[in-house]
């Protein structure tokens, strides 16, 4: 007889299933019976498409609008507009299409009203057109307009995406940070809300503290806490790695969550202001350090551990990231009006979130059109026949350029260095809209073949 039956000890074999259960998922388990929960084509895909013409649109701003850079220091403008293109034109509706399709997915629950998604679309689009348009002529009721419809397409946006992470509760990381995400989201439109009655002449809150509760709540909040939270979804399923465990999970996303707190206490309390960044950036920091340890685990058990030029942006992403949190640092110590400012922002914004984005869509479009074939199709097109990839290697170089070119033209008060920075933000943005444009006549195609 065995030992293990001798001393009445289960074997390994005999092990509850629960134990196993306990271990990290693979990534790929996201998708079991993911067709069945997809909303309609037209939907995600407007939003994506949206955000891609958007971002084209802000780096026009800048190639045409570059004299005007040198000198802002904040304030209505079209450099403002130019960042809201940014924001709200191409983050936000990419965090709308990525968020209400793929945590459905990871949460085996459907999202309520597919339909009212699709509409509020007809006013989120006109609704960004009018704001940046009222911030760059300087038009406050143009502004005002316009923040009103987003303010309400966005409310929508954040019920509907309440109610569907309400139903991922075993998934506590991606809980935790869209829970922070949401409430940062309500904090953007307040914020937001304020600033506007500001500029129509009806001060409520104090300009400083509504712009800093606005970009804290925006940047690191709202956009950052989802890009950190759908991490936990999105690269252990494009990478098939595991999942890290809950604990890890929760130990980033409080630390995270600490550090957005902070910083938007400074815009409430402004006599500690300073102090109150400066935490912020710091335990920002850790909460940096802890993400990244999370992710190298997830590409170290990833099967798939190369992905391309879409990998190499999010790992430029996350630099862009560390880059921004000492900028932070000495933008607080040169105080208000110095160049460190533009260049915090810069960093966060496009250092950071968009070419975490773009690394993320390069991977999300031709997954959600494969799989939106293989619900009519036998063997439908796979994400790589979808995919061209000279338009992405063009997109990848020229994005870095431009990035680099814009903080060299803010930096040194360069007009020259800020226009060739939209020129080569604005080649990289056709760039990647080849590349949906392909990817979409690519699905059609495959639609109409007819073995279909």
């Amino acid at each position: 007889m065995k030992a293990s039956e001798d001393s009445g000890k289960p074997s390994p074999a005999s092990k509850p299933a629960g134990a196993a259960a306990k271990r990290p998922a693979l990534g790929g388990t996201f998708l079991s019976g993911a067709t069945g929960r997809l909303l309609p084509a037209s939907v995600p895909f407007r939003y994506f498409g949206a955000a891609l013409v958007f971002h084209l649109a802000a780096w026009l701003v800048v190639l045409l609008t570059a004299p005007d850079w040198p000198e802002w220091r904040g304030g209505l403008g079209w450099p403002l507009a130019a960042l809201h293109l940014v924001t709200l034109g191409t983050l936000a509706a990419s965090a709308i299409g990525v968020s209400l399709q793929l945590l459905p997915v990871a949460t085996r629950e459907s999202v309520h009203w597919p339909g009212l998604l699709g509409l509020i679309w007809w006013i989120y689009v006109p609704g960004v057109v009018v704001l940046v348009a009222g911030m760059g002529m300087a038009r406050p009721q143009w502004l005002g307009i316009g923040a009103a419809a987003l303010i309400a397409v966005l409310s929508i946006f954040a019920l509907m995406f309440a109610l569907n992470l309400r139903a991922g509760r075993s998934m506590v990381g991606v809980v935790l940070h869209g829970a922070g995400a949401f409430v940062a989201l309500l904090l953007v439109l307040a914020s937001a809300a304020a600033l506007v009655a500001l500029w129509l002449g009806h001060p409520v809150f104090p300009h400083a503290g509504a712009r800093d509760i606005h970009l804290a709540a925006g940047v690191f909040g709202f956009m950052g806490l989802l890009a950190f939270g759908l991490s936990f979804v999105l690269l252990p399923m494009f990478a098939l790695g595991r999942v890290p465990g809950d604990r890890q999970q929760l130990q980033g996303g409080c630390t995270a969550l600490a550090a957005v707190t902070l910083a938007l206490a400074a815009g409430f309390v402004p006599e500690f202001a300073r102090v109150l960044q400066g935490l912020a950036l710091l335990v920002g920091a850790i909460a940096l350090a802890l993400h990244l340890r999370m992710m190298r685990g997830v590409f170290a058990t990833a099967m798939r551990r190369d992905l391309g030029i879409s990998g190499r942006l999010m790992k430029a992403g996350w630099a862009g990231l560390a880059i921004a949190l000492p900028v932070g640092a000495a933008a607080l110590v040169a105080g208000a009006g110095s160049n460190w400012g533009l260049l915090f922002g810069l960093a966060a914004v496009g250092g950071w979130l968009l070419t975490f984005l773009f690394g993320i869509l390069q991977r999300i479009l031709p997954f959600l059109a494969s799989m939106h074939a293989g619900q009519k199709l036998k063997r439908g097109p796979t994400p790589s026949a979808l995919t061209q990839e000279q338009p992405l290697r063009w997109h990848a170089l020229a994005h870095g350029l431009a990035l680099l070119l814009l903080a060299a033209g803010m930096a040194f008060s360069s007009v020259t260095l800020i226009r060739l920075a939209g020129l080569a933000g604005t080649l990289g943005a056709l760039s990647f809209l080849g590349f949906f444009a392909v990817l979409l006549q690519r699905l059609l195609g495959a639609l109409r073949a007819p073995s279909a």
